[in-house]
């Protein structure tokens, strides 16, 4: 930024401190709307609870955009606003669902702790932004972050399983967490660590058959590591899901490192492979496939499907374009996943196609940020560390999403920020405060006006 005056460097974090701002004050209007509109569709009055509500996402915009204006003027202005806007929907989602719950099954209230995960979330990305002042620093631990996110992906293997059979939590008292939501973080730490330290062995050896340059097999070494691990993911947890996103979010990264078509070629061969292989002889992840494939013989006599994949396709086909309306459908009738990954199927029959489509989207503005926060970048480790961030949140996205949807088969995974899960928000929350430091750091170096 050499050459440029102080009154220019201030005038342009001002511009997208203030685009920020606007946008948030947006995010505010819309979740208050949502709530209210949600209390008249149920109850046919004004939610009694609308000015906590409106107190609180006034303070969960306010709060982390003064910091960023504090700790990262530079930030790229829509990433904050968007995770605001999608926390906001999950909160106005589980209120439109508590009542429905309620009454159906006696379930309890799940919006109000949402809301406190919430808080522990912004709390834990104003804290990184404040402390991390250079996302560098992160590469300088990358072996011993790979260490302990092994670790952590590895012990839910030593705790009882859900309710359905997979293995994703840790038990510890009366606490609980899903360890793989954080996992993915720190596995992108060490990919963007190590890919920077051995991209041109990576990229510029090998044999080339048929036209296409075939990884040397010393450096196979780490690919195959990574199958294997997210096979003892599958065998030992049953996670689909977490398995998917662990080795999809290598391959991905290693070809964004190399530019090499052939990391892809291997990449997708190897999880057809194992995951046909585990497929067949895992009887979880059996019983997965076979209910994607047959998602209505849950209601054949005598079958053991469960019948939930087939209530979600009802869902989005009776919301149809425009849905019933927030707060008239009746996704209550999934059972308890209507408000974990099935969360997807209320915007479905609520809002219709142009609601769900609107939620994608927002995932992938957000994605698309970190892609243009990786391009903007100079140093290397945060261009990789930051793609790696938006390729594990579009993996989630897909892995959910396409479940739901019965385009793959379901992994019971968390839709980030929407569905209730302590962990995956929190742990989405730490992802956005590194993209709001690394497009900090990135708007330093590219200077005024990128």
């Amino acid at each position: 930024m050499a050459g440029v005056t102080v009154e220019t460097v201030r005038a342009t974090a001002y511009r997208r401190r203030r685009a920020e701002a606007l946008l948030l004050g947006l995010t505010v209007l819309i979740s208050c709307f949502g709530y209210v509109y949600t209390g008249l569709a149920t109850t046919g009055s004004v939610p009694g609870g609308l000015p906590g509500f409106a107190g609180s996402m006034v303070c969960l915009a306010l709060v982390p955009h003064l910091a960023v204006r504090r700790w990262a003027p530079y930030a790229d202005p829509l990433i904050l606003p968007l995770a605001v806007l999608l926390s906001a929907f999950g909160l106005v989602l589980l209120y439109r669902l508590d009542p429905a719950y309620r009454a159906r099954y006696h379930a309890e209230s799940t919006a109000s702790g949402q809301l406190m995960w919430t808080v522990i979330g912004v709390g834990l990305c104003v804290l990184v932004v404040a402390v991390l002042r250079d996302h560098r620093r992160l590469q300088r631990y990358i072996y011993l972050t790979m260490a302990v996110a092994l670790v952590l992906l590895m012990a839910p293997a030593f705790f009882p399983g859900d309710t359905y059979g997979a293995k994703r939590w840790i038990f510890i008292g009366p606490l609980s967490f899903q360890p793989g939501e954080f996992v993915k973080t720190m596995i992108a730490v060490f990919f963007a660590g190590y890919l920077v330290i051995h991209r041109d062995a990576l990229a510029l050896t090998g044999r080339r058959v048929l036209g296409v340059r075939l990884p040397p097999g010393r450096q196979l070494g780490p690919i195959l590591t990574v199958w294997v691990l997210s096979l003892l993911v599958l065998v030992l947890e049953r996670d689909l899901g977490t398995s998917l996103i662990f080795f999809g979010l290598f391959v991905v990264m290693l070809y964004a490192a190399t530019e090499r078509t052939s990391w892809v070629v291997c990449g997708v061969l190897m999880a057809v492979v194992g995951a046909g292989v585990v497929g067949s002889l895992e009887p979880h992840v059996k019983g997965r496939v076979d209910a994607w494939l047959h998602p209505f013989g849950a209601f054949e006599p005598g079958s053991t499907f469960s019948p939930q994949a087939a209530q979600a396709l009802f869902g989005f086909g009776s919301g149809g374009v425009t849905g019933a309306g927030l707060g008239r459908g009746h996704p209550e009738l999934i059972g308890f996943a209507g408000r974990s990954d099935f969360i997807l199927t209320t915007v479905g029959e609520d809002l219709g196609m142009a609601g769900t489509m609107f939620v994608l989207v927002l995932y992938a503005l957000l994605a698309q940020r970190g892609l243009s926060t990786a391009l903007r970048s100079a140093d290397p480790f945060g261009k990789l560390l930051s793609m790696g961030l938006a390729a594990a949140l579009a993996l989630q996205v897909f892995v959910v999403a396409g479940g739901v949807m019965g385009l793959i088969p379901l992994t019971g995974k968390a839709l980030p920020f929407l569905a209730k899960s302590g962990s995956s928000l929190v742990a989405n929350w730490l992802m956005v405060a590194l993209l709001i430091r690394i497009s900090d750091n990135a708007g330093k170096e590219s200077g005024p006006g990128s």
